[in-house]
C-alpha cells in the first residue's frame, strides 16, 4: 500500500506534468515574494536590525515553500521527498546561493554572526545527520528539533532592537493592511503551489525510474530554493549584508529545526534514499560557510566560486549516481 501513491494534480501524460511542475514553481515563488514582502513590512515596523529581519522574517518567509513542499510530501507518504527537499534546500543555500551571491559582491559577516548564528547553522546540521543514522525521524526527534528552533528564536530576538539604531538607510514602511493582505495571498499560493508541485514531482520521478530521495534533493531543493537565491544575490547587490547571509543562515536552521520538527510531529518519517554523503554534504557546506567568515570577517569573490564548485560536484556526482 506504501507504494500506491495517489497525485491529485497530477494528470496522466507527462508533457500536462512537465507544465504543471512549471506552473507550481512559479505560484510558489511569486507567493513566497507576496509573504515576504509582507512580512518585512511588518517587520520594519518593529525598527529590528536588518540581520535580525534576515534571519527571522526575510529567512521564514522565503523557507515557506520547503515547509508546505516537505509537509505536504511527508503527509501524502512520499518522506524521502520531505527530508531531500531541505537537505538538498540547505545544500543549495550554503553552497550555491552564498556562492553566487559572494561572487556577485563580497559578503561582510559580522563578528556575532560568525560566533553565534554560524555554530547554530552548524549545530542544526550535524543535529539532523545525528537523528537520521536510524533512519527515521521519530515524533521524539521531531519535539527536540522543534524545541531546539524555539531555543533558536528566543536567542535571535532576545537582542532583537539592538542595531537597529545603526540602520542609515531610510526604510518605506508599509502600511499595515497591505502587508497582512499580502501574506494571505502568499500563505494561499504557497499552499496551491505546493500541492501541484509536489505531486508533478513524485509522479515524473516515478514515470522515470528516480528514486523521490533523488529528485528531492535536486528538483524540489533547487525549485523551493530559488527565494533564498534571488532574495540573497539582490541583497548583495545592493550592499545588505546582513539580509543577504542571515536569509542563509536563517533558513538553513528554519528548514531543519522547524519544518522537520512541525512535520515529524504530524507524520513521523521513514527514510530510505537519503545517503549519508548527502547528510555529510550538508554539514560540510556550513562548516565551510564557517571557515569562509573567519577571513577578515568577509566571504570574498574567490571563496565564493570555490563554494560554487563544490555545489556543481556534488550535483554532478548526484546525477552520476541517479
Amino acid at each position: 500500500m506504501n507504494n500506491i501513491l495517489l497525485f491529485s494534480f497530477a494528470p496522466q501524460m507527462m508533457w500536462a506534468q512537465i507544465l504543471l511542475l512549471i506552473i507550481g514553481i512559479v505560484v510558489v515563488l511569486k507567493s513566497a515574494d507576496w509573504l515576504t514582502n509582507g512580512s518585512v513590512g511588518l517587520a520594519t515596523r518593529l525598527g529590528v536590525s536588518q540581520m535580525v529581519i534576515g534571519l527571522t522574517i526575510v529567512a521564514i518567509g522565503t523557507s515557506m515553500p520547503e515547509f508546505f513542499v516537505s509537509l505536504v510530501s511527508a503527509i501524502n507518504g512520499t518522506p524521502d521527498l520531505a527530508v531531500g527537499n531541505i537537505v538538498g534546500s540547505n545544500i543549495f543555500n550554503a553552497l550555491l546561493i552564498v556562492g553566487v551571491a559572494a561572487a556577485v559582491a563580497p559578503i561582510a559577516i559580522l563578528h556575532s554572526t560568525v560566533k553565534k548564528d554560524i555554530p547554530i547553522a552548524v549545530f542544526a546540521s550535524i543535529l539532523l545527520m545525528g537523528m537520521t543514522l536510524d533512519d527515521q525521524i521519530s515524533r521524539i526527534d521531531a519535539l527536540i528539533l522543534f524545541a531546539a528552533f524555539l531555543a533558536f528564536l528566543w536567542i535571535t530576538l532576545r537582542g532583537a532592537k539592538k542595531g537597529a539604531q545603526d540602520e542609515d538607510k531610510p526604510k518605506e514602511v508599509m502600511g499595515t493592511g497591505k502587508a497582512l493582505l499580502l501574506i494571505l495571498i502568499g500563505l494561499v499560493g504557497l499552499v496551491l503551489g505546493s500541492n501541484v508541485f509536489v505531486d508533478n514531482a513524485s509522479a515524473l520521478a516515478h514515470s522515470w525510474g528516480i528514486s523521490d530521495a533523488v529528485i528531492g534533493l535536486t528538483i524540489v531543493a533547487g525549485g523551493t530554493s530559488l527565494p533564498e537565491l534571488a532574495t540573497s544575490v539582490v541583497a548583495a547587490r545592493k550592499g545588505d549584508s546582513g539580509i543577504a547571509i542571515g536569509n542563509v543562515l536563517g533558513s538553513n536552521v528554519f528548514n531543519i529545526l522547524m519544518i522537520l520538527g512541525v512535520t515529524g510531529l504530524i507524520s513521523p518519517m521513514h527514510i530510505e534514499g537519503i545517503t549519508t554523503i548527502d547528510l555529510a554534504v550538508m554539514v560540510l557546506s556550513m562548516v565551510m560557510l564557517w571557515l569562509f567568515s573567519f577571513t577578515k570577517y568577509r566571504i570574498e569573490r574567490w571563496e565564493g566560486f570555490v563554494l560554487i564548485a563544490v555545489f556543481l560536484g556534488y550535483i554532478s556526482w548526484l546525477v552520476a549516481n541517479v
